[in-house]
């Protein structure tokens, strides 16, 4: 629902930011379907942003920044004309990227980056399997790992890249439809499996992705699709020295998504990243149809323009 609402007001330590796009995420339409439990309502949805600042300190005024974290869930969010933020998670927008491109960039990035560098401690030299590759996550995994310096990164999913891709750019080999998925990746990894998996799928590829890891290899787990509940070898697993961890983004705030964003602006600025294919982009009275869009699984980014 759209409603009239008056402009909110920034208290002490906060800014007001001009929203100019904000991207809409699988997160989001969750949000609104009443599936996040620690949502308090009434509430703005809405994560990801890019905008002016029209409120705060004076070095602030008028500077375009971008923005992400948990917002839309137990603070106001994004998916409105303004939006209100603390002013120590105002961040410098990339000046290579567009508005509806820098609104793009964030929960994608963040999990990535959560996986790669605070969880994983992916290494320079290390190898690299990501499943589900061919998603928004995936894509931002293989970028930054590639800037970050593994030695291979092989991407899997259900279809082939285009070429042109960033994840077709980024990874050394790409496995599609494989009947044994693990089998294929060690044998691109030289039969010895993955020092890191990013599995951005989860849930169903949970046992798969197990599979892949080379002893003492660390899997990352950011989802649950297709089910909740998973069952594997514990003996393999201890044989193996695995290590499991699970990254979650709503439990960054706007101040720490901040300082990752401001972390990854100079990826942005020297092109070895790139923002992801928006594919869509609607004003803010058509908010249901750009929702309905990412409910239906639309690829690519949908970007909503509060402003028009």
């Amino acid at each position: 629902m759209v409603a009239d609402i008056p402009d909110p007001k920034p208290g002490h330590g906060e800014a007001l930011v001009r929203v100019e796009a904000a991207s809409v995420n699988p997160s989001d339409v969750k949000n609104v379907a009443g599936a996040m439990s620690q949502t308090t309502l009434p509430r703005v949805p809405g994560r990801d942003f890019a905008g002016v600042v029209e409120v705060g300190p004076d070095e602030w005024i008028g500077m375009d920044v971008w923005g992400s974290g948990n917002a839309g869930f137990t603070r106001d969010g994004s998916h409105a004309q303004y939006i209100i933020v603390p002013v120590a998670s105002l961040r410098r927008k990339p000046e290579r990227l567009s508005f509806d491109e820098a609104a793009s960039v964030g929960v994608n990035y963040l999990a990535a980056h959560r996986g790669l560098v605070d969880a994983g401690a992916l290494r320079s030299g290390e190898t690299l399997a990501i499943i589900g590759a061919g998603g928004g996550v995936g894509s931002a995994v293989a970028q930054i790992a590639r800037r970050m310096g593994a030695s291979k990164i092989v991407g899997v999913d259900r279809s082939a890249p285009d070429l042109a891709s960033a994840i077709a750019r980024a990874t050394d080999a790409f496995i599609a439809g494989a009947s044994d998925t693990a089998a294929a990746v060690r044998d691109a990894l030289g039969g010895r499996g993955a020092d890191l998996v990013f599995d951005a799928v989860g849930g169903v590829m949970f046992g798969t992705s197990l599979a892949c890891l080379a002893p003492q290899g660390r899997l990352i787990e950011i989802s649950a699709t297709g089910q909740r509940e998973v069952t594997f070898d514990v003996a393999g697993f201890y044989h193996n020295e695995s290590r499991i961890f699970g990254v979650d983004t709503l439990k960054l705030d706007l101040t720490a998504a901040g300082a990752i964003l401001e972390g990854l602006r100079p990826g942005f600025e020297d092109g070895d990243y790139r923002p992801p294919f928006i594919a869509g982009t609607f004003p803010l009275v058509n908010a249901a149809a750009a929702y309905q869009s990412v409910a239906d699984g639309q690829a690519g980014r949908i970007v909503l323009r509060p402003q028009g």
